[in-house]
């Protein structure tokens, strides 16, 4: 195979302003080096060179899924997929049909039941799992991540019994009358049960990650940001050093490993091509689906209910000046928009602290005198989701310069959910047109495995506000809807800004990183409800196709 590859005859959406346009595109060594017409790039590329003719096909910079749990995404093989399951009854079944395949005292897991879709109008109790495992623990995690729905083997395991307090931006669910844990666990309460769950091994996620990736080089992923812990970080960090990664992963750094982060000296953006710090990941409220996302009025559904703050305000605005001051960038989860408006302050809390202890003296200027601790610094600070805003804080994110990390497909999955649960308010959720119009960095990604990580359906979703088995019906607040280049960007140029890495990742440029997708179709072109039918024909990563369903090396 020639290290120089000439690609010509191609539809190139380069996503760089100075040339957003081009038909060829030369490659040698693993970096552009020359976008343009196929004169152009072929006069760059001296000597021998394989010629490639994409026979008309669009071209677009490789996708990076900005907010991912890879390893738990790859891992799924080993949990009960409960996803789309519609009642509690086929829930039960399948627990005991596992137990029934059971060894002594192991784990029966399970992820992604959503009782939004129940047709049971019951909750999930241990009594209903303790009828499917009597003797074996069983732990399920919610869709969304934020609530564990255990049976009494599970609760034992954990020492979790009527006298337990519920931890810190956590709640143990109690029986009204006897105060017993009725077995669902919301937020930092997962945590007691997850501490006594065996990890997997390291070899076991290897092999996981290992057969995971090439699923995710098919829809066109060559990088992700991803949100997990430490075996994570281990499992990333020892296949980069055998070569074997075949992602660029921007990992982030658990709020629980903060003060050795700092001790080590690690800062954000340490590292290579292949493996970099990320920034710290810190936790503000729970999530729509469990009723537990933040919100400055209650939900529709339950008047006495206003979701969980995990962290307080102070608490956060401490955490982010410590991070930053010790180069660590910050990435707060938020959904509600009591949670956002929240993250906000300790933000602006943050600034004025560092505006004030770099002059040496107290100093009362707001975020728009002094730029922010993310505007015009090499920290990129940004929050995760951002779901709900209130308008008046959209124009805050802006002036922080805070990057919202979003996931567009959750706009689209979590419609329903919100309109039930948020009324009038759900007209301001998901505004990524508000948020982009205001000024705020878009950087998208899927949130997997609580959703697919597909940049198609993505894109789609940002484009038309529709989720892909109901491309018929009327788009959902259609005023939030992006153009195609724009929600392209969030998951090219938008997810290389906010590693960080803009000079050499995120567009078809002259020397950067030669990582592209070629597409079945003209996503820029087509009818906006025919993007969803798009297909990857081939990826590359750093020059080398890692999926060719087109024959790249014919």
């Amino acid at each position: 195979m020639y290290d120089k590859v000439l690609y010509h005859n191609a539809t190139i959406y380069t996503m760089d302003p100075r040339r957003p346009r081009a038909s060829a595109i030369g490659v040698c060594g693993g970096r552009i080096t020359a976008v343009g017409t196929r004169e152009e790039a072929e006069s760059a590329l001296s000597g021998h060179y394989r010629s490639v003719d994409l026979r008309g096909l669009t071209v677009v910079p490789g996708f990076t899924d900005c907010h991912i749990h890879f390893v738990w995404y790859a891992l799924g093989a080993r949990r009960l997929n409960l996803d789309g399951v519609t009642s509690i009854g086929d829930i039960v079944r399948m627990v005991a049909e596992r137990a029934a395949h059971a060894g002594p005292g192991e784990w029966i897991l399970g992820h992604g039941w959503n009782k939004n879709i129940w047709r049971d109008a019951v909750p999930p109790t241990r009594a209903q799992l303790d009828a499917a495992s009597p003797a074996n623990p069983v732990a399920l995690t919610s869709k969304d991540g934020h609530s564990t729905w255990v049976n009494s083997a599970a609760l034992v395991a954990a020492g979790v019994n009527e006298n337990t307090p519920d931890p810190e931006g956590g709640r143990i669910e109690r029986d009204s009358r006897t105060g017993e844990p009725t077995g669902l666990l919301s937020e930092n309460a997962q945590a007691l049960v997850e501490r006594v769950i065996p990890a997997p091994s390291l070899a076991m996620c290897e092999e996981a990650v290992a057969a995971a990736i090439p699923r995710v080089h098919e829809l066109g992923v060559v990088g992700i940001h991803d949100c997990e812990d430490g075996l994570a970080f281990r499992t990333f960090q020892t296949m980069a050093s055998r070569r074997a990664l075949g992602l660029r992963v921007y990992m982030m750094i658990p709020r629980s490993n903060l003060d050795h982060a700092i001790q080590l000296g690690l800062q954000t953006g340490f590292g290579d091509a292949n493996l970099r710090v990320g920034p710290l990941k810190v936790f503000a409220d729970g999530a729509l689906g469990s009723q537990t996302a933040a919100l400055l009025e209650p939900y529709l559904t339950n008047p006495d209910n206003t979701g969980i703050l995990t962290t307080s305000r102070e608490e956060l605005a401490e955490i982010i000046s410590c991070a930053s001051g010790a180069g660590i960038a910050v990435a707060v989860h938020a959904i509600g928009d009591r949670a956002n408006r929240m993250v906000l302050d300790a933000f602006e809390a943050a600034t004025r602290h560092a505006v004030a202890a770099s002059a040496g003296v107290a100093s009362a200027a707001g975020p728009a005198a002094s730029g922010g601790i993310a505007r015009g610094g090499r920290l990129r600070h940004r929050i995760e989701h951002a779901q709900l805003i209130h308008p008046d804080d959209v124009r805050r994110l802006a002036a922080l310069g805070i990057i919202a990390s979003v996931q567009p497909i959750h706009a689209t999955s979590d419609r329903y959910m919100a309109d039930l649960h948020w009324g009038k308010r759900a007209s301001l959720a998901y505004a990524y047109r508000s948020l982009s119009s205001a000024g705020v960095r878009l950087a998208f990604g899927s949130d997997a495995p609580v959703e697919e990580p597909n940049p198609i359906e993505g894109i789609f979703a940002a484009v038309t506000r529709k989720r892909t088995d109901e491309v018929l019906l009327p788009g959902w607040h259609t005023e939030e809807c992006l153009t195609v280049e724009e929600a392209v960007r969030g998951y090219t140029l938008g997810a290389a800004y906010a590693s960080g890495e803009e000079a050499v990742r995120g567009s078809i440029s002259p020397g950067k990183f030669a990582d592209f997708v070629v597409l079945s179709q003209d996503i820029f072109a087509v009818p906006p409800d025919e993007i969803a039918s798009t297909k990857v024909l081939a990826t590359v990563l750093e020059g080398r196709p890692v999926f060719d369903r087109f024959g790249l090396d014919d």
